[in-house]
This record gives C-alpha cells, structure tokens and sequence, in this order.
C-alpha cells in the first residue's frame, strides 16, 4: 500500500514538524510511505498533478488555518480523479468537531484528532489490514452505514515520540522547527493550548543531544514551537548555557517566551550571548488589565514590559514583540495606548496581530457575550465586537502596514524616531496620521520600490512641516540602506514621488 503524507506549508522556507513525526512513527509498519511538501503558492495543477500521479493508495493532508481551503479544494477534486484512493484528515483545524467536518466533507474518508503519533501508526497496521479502525484513538471515519468514532485519545508520552530529524535531511534554506516541550502552563482563551493543557517535556540531556545535532549541521535557524520555552527558567537557562557554550558561529534559535518569568539569573547569562544566536519572540498582546483578565493571562503588564525592555538593552538578542487587535474590552483608543507602550521599548521587531475566533478555544465558546463577528472562513479573523467596531480595526490594519514598511523592515533609524518625537503625539498618532495619508494618496493600490517609500516618507513630512533636519536625516538613512549607485540614481530623480 502507498501511502503519502503531505501538507500546503505557508512559506516555501517553512516545513511540517508535523509530518516528520507522523512518518517516524508509522514508517516500520508501511513499507511505501512518503512524504512531499507543497506550499500554498504553488501551482494548484502542479500540486494535482503531483497527487494524482503518484497513484497512491492513501493520501493524508495535515490541515491549518493557512492551508484548509486549498487542501479541501485538492482532497475533493483528487477524490474525483482516483476513487479508490482513501483521504486522511489531521491537525489543528480539523480536530474540532470532527464528525460534523467529516458530514461536510464527503469525500474526506478518515480524521485523525488531537496529536497524531499514536492514532497514525495505528491508522496505517488498520489501513494495510492488521486492526480495526475502531480500535483507533481519536479516528473518525465513514463507512456504508455512517460515521464512526474511535476510542478517546490520550496524550502520547512526548519523550517516547523519535526524534524526527534523524530520517530527514536538514536543508540550509528550511527553517528547522524543533519542540523540547508539548502543551502550555497558561491557558490563554484565544489560543488552541489551552484546550489541553498537558504539559510533556522532553529530558534536558536528551534535548541537548538533538541540538547539537542541528549545529554540527550548521542549520541557520532552529525554531522552538514550545508555547512557553522558559516555563522553568532553571530549564531552560541550562539550554541557553549549552547553545552559548556550543555556539557554532551560524544558527540562529528561536524561542517564544514569557518576560515576566525571565529571572536575573537568566538576563545575567544572556548578556554573554554572541549576537544572533538567540531569537525572542515575546507576546505581550495587551497592556489593559481588563483585557488580559478576560482573556486568562496572568501575566502583570508592568513586569512584561520591564523585563522585555531590559533584554532589548542588552543589544544582542533580536527581540520580537507582539499586540492582539480585538480582544475583549480593548477600544480603540485602548489598543492606542497598549500600542504606545510596547513601541516604547524599542524592539526589533513589532507585530501588529488580529484575533482569530478559533473553533474550541474558550473565547470561541464565548463569543456571543462579546458580540464578535467573525470571518466565515479561515483564517477566522474578528470583523467586529461590542468594544471595537469593523472601521476601527479596517484602520489598524493601514497602520499595521505602515509600522511593517517603515518600521519592521528597516532604513528609516535616524528620520522615523526623529518624526514621531517631532509630531509631538506618541506613536500610535504618529502611524494613524501616516497611514491616513498613505491610504488617502491611493498609495496601497500598487508594490513599491524601497526608494518610493523614501519619497513618499519624505512627501508626508513636508505636508506635516517636519522641515530639513527631517530630509537630512531621511537622505542619511536612504545612504546608509541603499548602494552608491542607487542612491546616485535617486538622486537624479530628485524626491517626487512618479
């Protein structure tokens, strides 16, 4: 039997953690199991193609947000090529609800809920005749005379689980993602960890031995998916002691991390770090206390935002920060400050983020107090509630599209500080004024070279009277980014926008 398993990654450097685990698990009971990973910007009829000419017994698709739509269009369409072939559903998007996804969806055959490893190995002794499909946990399924459901599953014993890179080459332009942990201690009402909160680590000897692993490759960055990395801040300062120590010079590891929890201890080692090794992304998604109690987070906004400031001062690890539009109890003029506060910091990175009601979690359950509408599609996004309005966020989302172009990318160090202080207003006045002037002057109807948003920056401070100090430094920041040539060419062309 052949059987393949497959996904639609977001990004061409993106790849299935996902896959590689369920292939680990299942690959000494099936002896033609494959694995092949597409992207949603890949051709749909290259894709097609792919499917159908593999002349697979089973095609299994793990399914998220990102990828759903695109996935269902190509499960539907291969079940018309190739009846026979039976169809496997897992992952995030599809584990809630199961049976009446599989009513929806009649083409789909099987889904698989929750985590995989166990039901998938199970699934595939089922598939080639070894077993019953209703001895599979968390398996629903369909046969002549409905749909069916195994066993509950249970959380699988993560330190049992393979480690998954020891069948599957490292490629140097894929983003490696790793997991020393499964589950999170906080139960955040907006996020799927907090559905199930079993919290599995690996050993620390055991995740030491798959690092050094992925640096005797050199890989250029590992990605942690663990929730929270330092939920025992003795654990994980031992794993940021042995990254420094065994620092090859190359990779870059990434860690999603609560501030609050980071301990003198930690910031004291850190500061130690070569700059680069270490990647942070800290969600702070609130500073309004309504909004983080309404939503579970426990974490004190004062203390979030002092310790992220401190690690940002250390000057050697990329920061990356993170706000949530549409949370309960959060306006507009609200999310202004919450803005505000977390642009103070300095980061090197800000994203602005908007709620997805995502089927299961608690804020999902309980979004009629709230009054949120929603997206009827993925990815779920908030339209509206009851503290913010859909014009509201349509205006955040403009404002998001400046601070990425002007802020997040970088070349603009010395004129966008400079005119933010010079406006007088706070930052979040700042990008609401700019993003209105953007969006007024038709600007977001067409891609821009680097060099227009010089011109068109520098048009915006000469409506706003920002005056020469303002183009100096702008013409400054445009030498310091672009090359000789370039900036020869601009200069020719002079600042007006064509």
């Amino acid at each position: 039997m052949r059987i393949l398993l497959t996904t639609l990654n977001s990004k061409y450097v993106h790849s299935s953690l996902a896959l590689k685990y369920l292939y680990m698990a299942a690959q000494n009971c099936c002896q033609e199991l494959e694995v092949k990973e597409f992207t949603i910007n890949n051709s749909r009829d290259y894709i097609f193609n792919e499917l159908v000419s593999g002349h697979y017994d089973a095609v299994c698709f793990s399914c998220y947000i990102w990828n759903i739509r695109q996935t269902a269009e190509l499960a539907s369409d291969l079940k018309k090529a190739a009846p026979r072939c039976r169809i496997l559903f897992g992952g995030p998007e599809v584990s809630y609800d199961a049976e009446a996804f599989l009513e929806e969806h009649p083409y789909v055959d099987f889904l698989i809920a929750g985590e995989g490893e166990i039901s998938f190995e199970k699934w595939c002794r089922a598939f080639n005749g070894d077993g019953s499909y209703s001895q599979v946990p968390g398996l629903f399924f369909r046969d002549a005379a409905g749909i069916f459901a195994g066993p509950a599953q249970e959380a699988a014993a993560f330190a049992s689980i393979p480690f998954p890179y020891s069948s599957f080459p490292c490629k140097a332009d894929k983003v490696i993602y790793y997991e020393s942990a499964r589950g999170c201690p906080f139960s955040c009402s907006y996020c799927m960890s907090s559905i199930d909160r079993s919290l599995r680590e690996l050993p620390v000897e055991r995740v030491k031995e798959e690092l050094s692993f992925f640096l005797k490759q050199e890989v250029k960055q590992v990605k942690f998916l663990d929730r929270t990395f330092n939920w025992q801040p003795d654990r994980s300062r031992e794993l940021f002691a042995y990254l420094m120590k065994h620092d090859n010079g190359i990779t870059n590891f990434h860690f999603e991390i609560c501030a609050d929890l980071l301990d003198e201890a930690c910031l004291e080692l850190l500061k130690d770090a070569r700059k680069g090794l270490f990647q942070f992304e800290i969600g702070i998604q609130s500073v309004n206390r309504q909004t983080l109690q309404a939503v579970n987070r426990r974490s004190d906004s004062k203390a979030v935002l002092q310790k992220t400031k401190m690690l940002i001062d250390l000057g050697n690890i990329h920061v990356h920060v993170d706000l949530i539009a549409g949370l309960p109890f959060e306006d507009y003029a609200s999310f202004g400050r919450s803005f505000d506060a977390v642009y103070q910091l300095g980061a090197d990175h800000f994203q602005l983020g908007f709620l997805k009601l995502l089927k299961g979690t608690p804020i999902w359950q309980d979004a009629a107090s709230f009054s949120y509408v929603w997206m009827d599609r993925p990815p779920w996004q908030v339209i509206s509630n009851r503290f913010i309005c859909a014009e509201e966020l349509c205006r955040l989302q403009r404002i998001e599209e400046i601070l990425d172009l002007y802020y997040n990318r970088g070349g603009f160090s010395r004129s966008l500080p400079w005119a933010i202080r010079q406006m007088n207003e706070g930052p979040f006045v700042f990008y609401e004024n700019f993003s209105e002037y953007y969006y007024d002057r038709g600007f977001q109807h067409r891609s821009h070279k680097k060099e227009d948003l010089y011109r068109i920056f520098y048009a915006f401070g000469q409506e706003k009277n920002l005056g020469q100090v303002f183009t100096e430094l702008l013409l400054q920041d445009l030498e310091q980014t672009m090359n000789f040539d370039a900036v020869k060419k601009f200069k020719r062309k002079g600042w007006n926008i064509r």
